[in-house]
């Protein structure tokens, strides 16, 4: 069985009657030139880096292996597959075997890396069960599809009807697939958060705290760097500390679970009236958190998953600040 792949049309599906009028699929990077130029994945990186840099050098590698894909990896007979949002319709062809450079791009948008293809329909999104659309869903430039996708998508050319759930037990099982799809989204999202919180340096963790003890109602005050305090962020009703609730935080940004001696030296520095606020990017041992709940003044400790809910949960309420230190933007998703 040929293999088959999703080609993006730009932003939106903006150059899909681009791709269909010129009978080809085409991506971007055009300052690479002559992609056959490169004879290895290691000269392709280099020029890479050199036109767009590497800031992120994740997005650098999954540029790269979309590069190669579209280049090595699609062969003659593959089907291919584009999408136009504003139709709510994907293009369907057959890949015609060879990878193209067009140093003047004349006819199909703005690019110069061409394949060409034989079209051979276009289909509504909505002939396809739940399962297909979630996997053509991706917002990649090239992926891969499965043999389950390129099946389904034979069956719609071939005119075959769409298999309707017709029992309960259908309906649940395509209703728990969304279900896990959105439950990987949530998860993915969580995990990219605190890849980001733990990118702050020390100084920013003890900011985004205070940033995050603001959003939910207080005012702070941080400690002046020098010498570690004890106390790196201090927060209550007015500030100053003169009335209750008054939360005093100390911030451990590093790697490796915390131990019970700092969280016993934390507790003898609090002092009646105090809420203790321990937080460690690098979690806490069993002994830390067994000293935390034998504590006799309230002591909450908050490892990194915990923060970054709490983050999630307060940040529509974050000031200007605490957004610079963790720029996040809001999904969307549909209700039940």
């Amino acid at each position: 069985m040929k293999n088959g792949w999703m080609i993006r049309a730009g932003n939106g599906g903006r150059y899909f009657d681009d791709f269909k009028d010129n009978d080809c699929v085409a991506i971007g990077w055009n300052s690479l030139g002559d992609l056959r130029s490169y004879s290895s994945p290691e000269a392709l990186k280099e020029a890479y880096i050199q036109h767009f840099g590497n800031a992120k050098p994740g997005r650098t590698a999954n540029a790269i292996a979309m590069i190669r894909k579209f280049r090595d990896d699609i062969k003659q007979g593959d089907t291919l597959i584009t999408y136009s949002q504003e139709h709510r319709e994907y293009l369907v062809g057959e890949d015609l075997g060879q990878y193209e450079f067009r140093p003047e791009p004349e006819q199909v948008g703005e690019f110069q890396h061409i394949r060409k293809v034989k079209w051979l329909g276009r289909i509504s999104r909505d002939q396809f069960s739940q399962t297909t659309r979630n996997s053509l869903g991706s917002v990649l430039t090239v992926f891969s599809l499965s043999d389950s996708v390129i099946n389904e998508v034979q069956d719609r050319l071939s005119g075959k009807p769409v298999v309707q759930p017709t029992t309960a037990d259908e309906t649940q099982t395509a209703e728990a697939e969304f279900e896990i799809l959105r439950e990987e989204v949530v998860s993915r999202g969580h995990e990219l958060i605190k890849d980001k919180i733990q990118g702050l340096a020390p100084e920013e963790m003890e900011e985004l705290t205070a940033a995050l003890l603001r959003a939910m109602g207080y005012q702070t005050r941080v400690s002046a760097r020098g010498p570690d305090r004890g106390v790196d962020v201090l927060a209550s009703p007015d500030g100053l500390g003169l009335t209750q609730p008054r939360i005093k935080a100390e911030v451990k940004h590093r790697s490796g679970s915390m131990g019970s001696n700092p969280i016993r030296s934390f507790i003898g520095a609090l002092r009646e009236g105090d809420q203790g606020l321990f937080i460690s990017t690098g979690g806490f041992t069993r002994e830390a958190r067994y000293e935390a709940e034998r504590a006799t003044i309230p002591v909450t400790l908050i490892d990194i998953d915990l923060l970054a809910d709490l983050v999630v949960a307060n940040y529509e309420r974050f000031d200007i600040e605490g957004q610079r230190l963790l720029p996040l933007v809001k999904v969307y998703w549909p209700a039940e």
